[in-house]
Protein backbone atom coordinates (compact mmCIF):
# COMPACT_ATOMS: atom_id res chain seq x y z
CA UNK A 1 0.00 0.00 0.00
CA UNK A 2 1.68 3.46 -1.15
CA UNK A 3 2.14 5.67 2.04
CA UNK A 4 0.21 9.04 2.68
CA UNK A 5 1.82 12.09 0.82
CA UNK A 6 1.17 14.00 4.07
CA UNK A 7 3.10 11.60 6.16
CA UNK A 8 6.03 11.43 3.62
CA UNK A 9 6.41 15.11 4.02
CA UNK A 10 5.75 15.15 7.87
CA UNK A 11 3.10 17.46 7.52
CA UNK A 12 -0.43 18.51 8.65
CA UNK A 13 -3.30 17.70 6.18
CA UNK A 14 -4.23 21.44 6.41
CA UNK A 15 -0.40 22.42 5.26
CA UNK A 16 0.19 25.51 3.55
CA UNK A 17 2.30 26.18 0.51
CA UNK A 18 5.34 27.39 2.40
CA UNK A 19 5.12 24.68 5.23
CA UNK A 20 4.97 22.15 2.06
CA UNK A 21 8.05 23.84 0.26
CA UNK A 22 9.98 23.74 3.20
CA UNK A 23 9.41 20.63 4.51
CA UNK A 24 10.76 18.79 0.97
CA UNK A 25 13.58 20.97 0.63
CA UNK A 26 14.62 19.19 3.77
CA UNK A 27 14.03 16.32 2.77
CA UNK A 28 15.44 16.94 -0.67
CA UNK A 29 18.76 18.12 1.09
CA UNK A 30 18.87 14.84 3.22
CA UNK A 31 17.92 12.27 0.30
CA UNK A 32 20.02 14.45 -2.49
CA UNK A 33 22.09 11.52 -4.59
CA UNK A 34 25.32 13.94 -4.68
CA UNK A 35 25.13 13.65 -1.05
CA UNK A 36 24.09 10.08 -0.97
CA UNK A 37 26.19 8.34 -3.80
CA UNK A 38 24.86 4.59 -5.22
CA UNK A 39 22.23 4.60 -2.34
CA UNK A 40 19.97 3.22 -4.10
CA UNK A 41 17.40 3.12 -1.13
CA UNK A 42 17.90 7.39 -0.93
CA UNK A 43 17.50 7.83 -4.61
CA UNK A 44 14.09 6.01 -3.86
CA UNK A 45 12.87 8.38 -0.56
CA UNK A 46 14.36 11.66 -3.45
CA UNK A 47 11.83 10.34 -5.81
CA UNK A 48 8.81 9.63 -3.04
CA UNK A 49 9.57 12.75 -1.62
CA UNK A 50 9.42 14.81 -5.01
CA UNK A 51 5.97 13.04 -5.94
CA UNK A 52 4.41 13.92 -2.67
CA UNK A 53 5.42 17.38 -2.99
CA UNK A 54 4.42 17.01 -6.69
CA UNK A 55 0.80 16.52 -6.36
CA UNK A 56 0.47 18.24 -3.02
CA UNK A 57 2.02 22.16 -4.55
CA UNK A 58 -1.06 21.85 -7.52
CA UNK A 59 -4.72 22.65 -5.95
CA UNK A 60 -6.34 20.35 -8.00
CA UNK A 61 -3.90 17.26 -7.49
CA UNK A 62 -4.30 17.76 -4.11
CA UNK A 63 -8.27 18.56 -4.27
CA UNK A 64 -8.05 14.51 -5.78
CA UNK A 65 -5.80 13.75 -3.72
CA UNK A 66 -7.89 14.20 -0.80
CA UNK A 67 -11.04 13.18 -1.87
CA UNK A 68 -9.63 9.96 -3.54
CA UNK A 69 -6.61 9.04 -2.43
CA UNK A 70 -4.15 7.47 -5.15
CA UNK A 71 -6.04 5.74 -6.81
CA UNK A 72 -7.93 8.94 -8.13
CA UNK A 73 -4.41 10.40 -9.38
CA UNK A 74 -3.91 6.81 -11.43
CA UNK A 75 -7.13 8.29 -13.11
CA UNK A 76 -6.18 11.29 -13.31
CA UNK A 77 -2.37 11.32 -14.39
CA UNK A 78 -0.58 11.59 -11.23
CA UNK A 79 2.58 9.28 -12.64
CA UNK A 80 5.46 10.09 -9.99
CA UNK A 81 8.81 10.67 -11.27
CA UNK A 82 11.25 7.46 -12.85
CA UNK A 83 14.56 8.96 -11.84
CA UNK A 84 16.39 11.10 -10.09
CA UNK A 85 17.08 13.22 -13.47
CA UNK A 86 13.07 13.50 -13.88
CA UNK A 87 13.29 15.34 -10.05
CA UNK A 88 15.85 17.64 -11.53
CA UNK A 89 13.92 18.77 -14.51
CA UNK A 90 10.62 19.47 -12.39
CA UNK A 91 12.19 20.89 -9.76
CA UNK A 92 15.59 22.51 -10.76
CA UNK A 93 14.51 25.98 -9.37
CA UNK A 94 14.21 24.60 -5.86
CA UNK A 95 17.89 22.93 -5.79
CA UNK A 96 19.02 26.36 -7.36
CA UNK A 97 18.05 27.80 -4.13
CA UNK A 98 18.52 25.05 -2.14
CA UNK A 99 22.75 24.75 -3.36
CA UNK A 100 23.09 27.71 -4.72
CA UNK A 101 24.37 26.86 -8.40
CA UNK A 102 21.47 27.23 -10.61
CA UNK A 103 19.76 23.97 -10.69
CA UNK A 104 20.32 20.11 -9.36
CA UNK A 105 22.69 19.18 -12.03
CA UNK A 106 24.45 21.19 -15.00
CA UNK A 107 23.62 20.26 -18.39
CA UNK A 108 25.97 20.67 -21.26
CA UNK A 109 23.92 20.77 -23.86
CA UNK A 110 22.82 23.82 -25.92
CA UNK A 111 21.75 27.02 -24.32
CA UNK A 112 19.65 29.15 -25.49
CA UNK A 113 21.28 32.62 -26.04
CA UNK A 114 19.82 35.74 -23.40
CA UNK A 115 16.76 37.85 -24.10
CA UNK A 116 17.46 41.57 -25.58
CA UNK A 117 15.36 45.30 -24.49
CA UNK A 118 14.96 48.06 -26.96
CA UNK A 119 13.27 50.86 -25.27
CA UNK A 120 11.62 52.92 -27.72
CA UNK A 121 10.12 56.00 -27.96
CA UNK A 122 7.22 56.89 -30.32
CA UNK A 123 4.94 60.52 -30.91
CA UNK A 124 1.44 60.27 -30.42
CA UNK A 125 0.94 60.10 -33.94
CA UNK A 126 3.12 57.19 -34.57
CA UNK A 127 1.36 55.15 -32.08
CA UNK A 128 -1.77 55.56 -33.12
CA UNK A 129 -1.31 55.32 -36.72
CA UNK A 130 1.28 52.71 -36.76
CA UNK A 131 4.92 53.15 -38.55
CA UNK A 132 8.02 51.65 -39.45
CA UNK A 133 11.70 52.01 -37.61
CA UNK A 134 14.80 50.86 -37.74
CA UNK A 135 16.86 50.10 -35.38
CA UNK A 136 20.61 49.08 -34.02
CA UNK A 137 21.32 46.44 -31.59
CA UNK A 138 24.58 45.17 -30.14
CA UNK A 139 24.51 41.37 -29.87
CA UNK A 140 26.87 38.94 -30.44
CA UNK A 141 27.16 36.39 -32.94
CA UNK A 142 28.67 33.10 -33.08
CA UNK A 143 32.79 33.80 -34.37
CA UNK A 144 32.68 33.08 -38.03
CA UNK A 145 37.24 32.78 -37.85
CA UNK A 146 36.73 29.59 -35.53
CA UNK A 147 32.81 28.68 -36.16
CA UNK A 148 31.85 29.15 -32.17
CA UNK A 149 34.29 27.14 -31.13
CA UNK A 150 36.51 29.83 -29.39
CA UNK A 151 40.00 27.41 -30.50
CA UNK A 152 42.30 28.89 -33.04
CA UNK A 153 42.60 27.17 -36.49
CA UNK A 154 44.05 23.48 -36.77
CA UNK A 155 43.45 23.07 -32.60
CA UNK A 156 39.85 21.83 -31.29
CA UNK A 157 38.73 22.23 -26.97
CA UNK A 158 39.97 19.35 -24.63
CA UNK A 159 37.79 18.03 -21.93
CA UNK A 160 38.58 19.53 -18.57
CA UNK A 161 41.41 17.50 -16.58
CA UNK A 162 39.75 19.19 -13.17
CA UNK A 163 36.19 18.07 -13.69
CA UNK A 164 36.86 15.13 -16.64
CA UNK A 165 33.90 17.21 -18.75
CA UNK A 166 31.31 17.55 -16.46
CA UNK A 167 31.07 21.19 -15.84
CA UNK A 168 31.21 20.85 -11.56
CA UNK A 169 33.48 19.34 -8.95
CA UNK A 170 32.51 17.49 -5.85
CA UNK A 171 34.43 18.54 -2.49
CA UNK A 172 33.22 17.51 1.01
CA UNK A 173 31.55 19.99 3.90
CA UNK A 174 31.39 18.14 6.97
CA UNK A 175 29.25 15.09 6.45
CA UNK A 176 28.13 16.59 2.71
CA UNK A 177 29.29 16.10 -0.50
CA UNK A 178 28.28 19.55 -2.59
CA UNK A 179 28.76 20.06 -6.12
CA UNK A 180 30.15 23.84 -7.75
CA UNK A 181 30.95 24.95 -10.78
CA UNK A 182 34.43 24.11 -12.30
CA UNK A 183 37.26 26.87 -11.81
CA UNK A 184 39.22 25.52 -14.44
CA UNK A 185 36.65 25.43 -17.33
CA UNK A 186 33.86 27.77 -15.72
CA UNK A 187 31.14 25.15 -15.96
CA UNK A 188 31.88 24.17 -19.87
CA UNK A 189 33.05 20.95 -19.32
CA UNK A 190 35.89 21.74 -22.14
CA UNK A 191 39.45 24.10 -21.92
CA UNK A 192 40.79 26.04 -25.06
CA UNK A 193 44.70 25.92 -25.11
CA UNK A 194 44.98 27.74 -28.14
CA UNK A 195 42.28 30.34 -28.23
CA UNK A 196 40.76 32.17 -31.22
CA UNK A 197 42.35 35.56 -32.08
CA UNK A 198 39.49 36.99 -32.95
CA UNK A 199 37.00 35.99 -30.07
CA UNK A 200 39.42 35.20 -27.71
CA UNK A 201 38.50 32.04 -26.82
CA UNK A 202 34.91 33.11 -26.54
CA UNK A 203 33.08 31.65 -29.38
CA UNK A 204 31.36 34.85 -30.23
CA UNK A 205 31.80 38.63 -31.78
CA UNK A 206 29.81 41.21 -30.44
CA UNK A 207 28.10 43.32 -33.71
CA UNK A 208 26.16 46.20 -34.26
CA UNK A 209 22.78 44.80 -36.28
CA UNK A 210 19.54 46.60 -37.55
CA UNK A 211 16.47 45.86 -37.21
CA UNK A 212 13.05 46.60 -39.10
CA UNK A 213 10.87 47.13 -36.33
CA UNK A 214 7.19 46.95 -37.64
CA UNK A 215 4.81 48.83 -34.58
CA UNK A 216 0.99 48.72 -35.54
CA UNK A 217 -1.11 51.24 -34.94
CA UNK A 218 -2.90 51.60 -31.72
CA UNK A 219 -0.05 50.86 -29.55
CA UNK A 220 0.06 52.47 -25.60
CA UNK A 221 2.55 53.42 -23.49
CA UNK A 222 3.96 50.73 -21.65
CA UNK A 223 3.05 47.73 -24.33
CA UNK A 224 6.03 45.85 -25.74
CA UNK A 225 6.88 43.93 -29.04
CA UNK A 226 8.29 40.86 -29.18
CA UNK A 227 10.80 39.76 -32.27
CA UNK A 228 11.49 36.04 -32.21
CA UNK A 229 14.85 35.24 -32.61
CA UNK A 230 16.65 38.76 -32.83
CA UNK A 231 18.35 38.18 -29.58
CA UNK A 232 21.75 36.87 -28.75
CA UNK A 233 23.26 33.95 -29.63
CA UNK A 234 22.72 30.92 -28.25
CA UNK A 235 25.78 28.41 -27.05
CA UNK A 236 26.52 24.84 -28.16
CA UNK A 237 24.24 25.25 -30.97
CA UNK A 238 21.48 26.95 -28.79
CA UNK A 239 18.75 28.74 -30.37
CA UNK A 240 19.03 32.53 -29.99
CA UNK A 241 16.97 34.49 -27.95
CA UNK A 242 14.58 37.13 -28.14
CA UNK A 243 14.27 40.61 -28.62
CA UNK A 244 11.90 42.89 -26.75
CA UNK A 245 10.98 46.26 -27.68
CA UNK A 246 9.31 48.34 -24.81
CA UNK A 247 7.13 51.25 -26.42
CA UNK A 248 7.01 54.49 -24.54
CA UNK A 249 4.22 57.54 -26.02
CA UNK A 250 4.78 61.24 -25.98
CA UNK A 251 1.80 63.05 -25.02
CA UNK A 252 -0.44 64.86 -27.22
CA UNK A 253 -0.48 68.10 -27.13
CA UNK A 254 -4.20 68.14 -28.28
CA UNK A 255 -5.69 65.20 -27.24
CA UNK A 256 -5.77 62.93 -23.62
CA UNK A 257 -5.50 59.09 -23.99
CA UNK A 258 -7.18 56.74 -22.08
CA UNK A 259 -6.89 53.06 -23.81
CA UNK A 260 -8.82 53.50 -27.46
CA UNK A 261 -10.51 56.66 -26.01
CA UNK A 262 -9.35 60.17 -26.74
CA UNK A 263 -11.00 62.97 -24.65
CA UNK A 264 -10.99 66.90 -25.78
CA UNK A 265 -11.85 69.73 -23.85
CA UNK A 266 -13.60 72.11 -25.28
CA UNK A 267 -13.81 75.82 -24.26
CA UNK A 268 -16.97 77.47 -24.94
CA UNK A 269 -17.69 81.52 -24.14
CA UNK A 270 -21.05 81.46 -21.50
CA UNK A 271 -22.87 83.71 -24.14
CA UNK A 272 -22.02 80.19 -26.85
CA UNK A 273 -23.07 77.57 -23.82
CA UNK A 274 -26.12 79.81 -22.94
CA UNK A 275 -27.81 80.36 -26.91
CA UNK A 276 -26.21 77.21 -28.64
CA UNK A 277 -23.60 77.30 -31.30
CA UNK A 278 -22.15 74.85 -33.92
CA UNK A 279 -18.48 73.96 -33.08
CA UNK A 280 -16.10 72.90 -34.80
CA UNK A 281 -13.77 69.91 -32.92
CA UNK A 282 -10.52 68.40 -33.94
CA UNK A 283 -10.65 64.44 -34.62
CA UNK A 284 -7.39 61.79 -35.46
CA UNK A 285 -8.90 62.82 -39.38
CA UNK A 286 -10.49 65.78 -40.55
CA UNK A 287 -12.65 67.99 -38.01
CA UNK A 288 -16.02 67.55 -37.46
CA UNK A 289 -18.96 70.06 -36.84
CA UNK A 290 -20.72 69.27 -33.69
CA UNK A 291 -23.96 70.82 -32.47
CA UNK A 292 -23.68 72.45 -28.46
CA UNK A 293 -27.16 72.80 -27.74
CA UNK A 294 -28.61 75.69 -25.96
CA UNK A 295 -28.03 75.88 -21.60
CA UNK A 296 -24.65 73.57 -21.86
CA UNK A 297 -23.47 73.42 -18.58
CA UNK A 298 -20.00 73.63 -17.10
CA UNK A 299 -18.59 69.70 -17.66
CA UNK A 300 -21.25 68.51 -19.91
CA UNK A 301 -19.68 65.69 -22.40
CA UNK A 302 -20.61 64.69 -25.73
CA UNK A 303 -19.31 61.12 -27.46
CA UNK A 304 -18.17 61.11 -31.18
CA UNK A 305 -18.14 57.28 -31.70
CA UNK A 306 -15.56 55.60 -33.69
CA UNK A 307 -13.37 59.02 -33.48
CA UNK A 308 -10.42 56.96 -31.31
CA UNK A 309 -7.71 55.25 -32.18
CA UNK A 310 -7.61 51.93 -33.64
CA UNK A 311 -7.02 49.22 -31.21
CA UNK A 312 -3.97 46.94 -31.70
CA UNK A 313 -4.63 44.44 -34.33
CA UNK A 314 -8.37 45.09 -34.77
CA UNK A 315 -10.99 46.94 -36.86
CA UNK A 316 -12.98 48.96 -34.44
CA UNK A 317 -11.76 51.91 -32.74
CA UNK A 318 -12.56 53.95 -29.42
CA UNK A 319 -14.51 57.08 -29.06
CA UNK A 320 -13.78 60.94 -28.91
CA UNK A 321 -15.33 62.28 -25.63
CA UNK A 322 -15.73 66.33 -25.78
CA UNK A 323 -16.01 67.74 -22.39
CA UNK A 324 -16.97 71.10 -22.32
CA UNK A 325 -15.05 73.60 -20.04
CA UNK A 326 -17.24 76.92 -19.96
CA UNK A 327 -15.16 80.09 -20.00
CA UNK A 328 -15.91 83.06 -18.28
CA UNK A 329 -14.09 86.54 -18.96
CA UNK A 330 -11.70 87.88 -16.09
CA UNK A 331 -12.20 91.63 -17.62
CA UNK A 332 -14.83 93.32 -19.20
CA UNK A 333 -15.43 96.40 -20.96
CA UNK A 334 -18.24 99.35 -19.50
CA UNK A 335 -20.38 98.15 -22.34
CA UNK A 336 -20.47 94.90 -21.36
CA UNK A 337 -21.03 95.26 -17.82
CA UNK A 338 -23.87 97.50 -18.88
CA UNK A 339 -25.34 94.46 -21.41
CA UNK A 340 -25.28 92.25 -18.28
CA UNK A 341 -26.62 94.46 -15.61
CA UNK A 342 -29.43 94.73 -18.12
CA UNK A 343 -30.05 91.31 -18.78
CA UNK A 344 -30.19 90.68 -14.69
CA UNK A 345 -32.33 93.30 -14.83
CA UNK A 346 -34.74 90.81 -17.21
CA UNK A 347 -33.89 87.66 -15.32
CA UNK A 348 -35.00 88.87 -12.21
CA UNK A 349 -31.63 88.59 -10.72
CA UNK A 350 -30.97 90.39 -7.61
CA UNK A 351 -26.93 92.00 -7.90
CA UNK A 352 -26.62 93.27 -4.67
CA UNK A 353 -27.45 89.37 -2.99
CA UNK A 354 -26.78 86.39 -4.56
CA UNK A 355 -28.41 82.74 -4.02
CA UNK A 356 -27.01 79.23 -4.56
CA UNK A 357 -28.51 78.66 -7.76
CA UNK A 358 -30.37 75.41 -8.44
CA UNK A 359 -30.51 73.32 -11.93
Amino acid sequence: MARDFYEILGVEKDADDRTLKKAYRKLAMQYHPDRNPDDAQAEEKFKEAAEAYEVLSDKEKRNVYDRFGHEGLNHGGGGGFHSAEDVFSQFGDIFGDLFGFGGGRRRSGPKPGADLRYDMSLTFEEAVFGTKKTIEIPRHNPCETCEGSGAAEGSTPVTCAGCGGRGQVQHAQGFFTLSSTCPQCKGQGKTISDPCKDCRGSGLIREIREVDVTIPAGVDDGMRLRLRDEGEAGEKGGGRGDLYVFIRVQESEIFQRDGADIHFIAQLSYVHAALGVKLEIPTLGEPVEVKVPSGTQHGDQKVIRNQGIQRVNRKDRGNLIVHFVIVVPKKMSRKEKKSLEKYAQIAGIDLKKASLVRS
